[in-house]
């Protein structure tokens, strides 16, 4: 195989990679793990609960849901929600932006976290 055939493979190979679709099971088991956040965050309409509703969360700024009181902290912190922001508050919350009023102490498991990111995206579509 020449150079360009060489180069060609592997151009398609990451492309493929890169746009796989988003695995149902990966959505199916974050719907899983959501329930320990469900009593909390409403997800199928923007309604607050005890803590904000997270429809729309991708790409919107901590502290910012009409209608919510927050604390201070998570005001100040303006922080864009994506997938690395979400995941670094959904390890541990409190560490994440100090002074927070989620009662919630984070999940360990790194898979866990991935798969509820993967099933709030799924329901952005």
């Amino acid at each position: 195989m020449n150079c360009m055939a060489r180069l060609s493979l592997t151009l398609a190979l990451l492309l493929a990679v890169s746009s796989s679709p988003v695995l149902a099971s990966d959505v199916a088991k974050g719907k899983k793990v959501f329930n320990k956040c469900r009593a909390c965050h409403n997800i199928g309409k923007p309604k607050n609960k005890v803590g904000p509703h997270l429809v729309g969360v991708f790409g919107r700024t901590s502290g910012t849901v009409e209608g919510f009181k927050y604390s201070k902290p998570m005001k100040a912190a303006a922080v864009v929600w994506d997938e690395n922001t979400l995941d670094a508050f959904l390890t541990k919350p409190k560490s994440f932006i100090k002074g927070t009023r989620m009662t919630f102490v984070g999940l360990k498991n790194p898979a866990d976290r991935k798969s509820i990111i993967t099933y709030l995206k799924s329901l952005a579509k």
